[in-house]
């Protein structure tokens, strides 16, 4: 059975394209109300604000900073 087509290979802007906040939960893998409380408190990943009451996010973006909190150790960790 041959492998299915990743999305990045099927679109050369997947990591580009602006989603929308259900779709940054999902793809960080917390709630949309964690979202909304690191854009309000900081610490959470980029996003662009469209207008004021529109939120959008770049993969890229959404990459980054997941690869800015990787560890290799609970003491790691306690020390960032």
């Amino acid at each position: 059975m041959p492998f299915a087509e990743s999305p990045v290979q099927s679109d050369p802007d997947y990591y580009d394209r602006l989603i929308n906040e259900d779709k940054a939960a999902q793809f960080v893998g917390y709630t949309i109300r964690a979202l909304q409380n690191w854009r309000v408190r900081g610490g959470g990943p980029r996003f662009v604000k469209v207008s004021a009451r529109s939120i959008r996010y770049r993969r890229r973006d959404l990459v980054a900073w997941i690869e800015s909190h990787l560890v290799t150790s609970t003491s790691e960790a306690e020390a960032a």
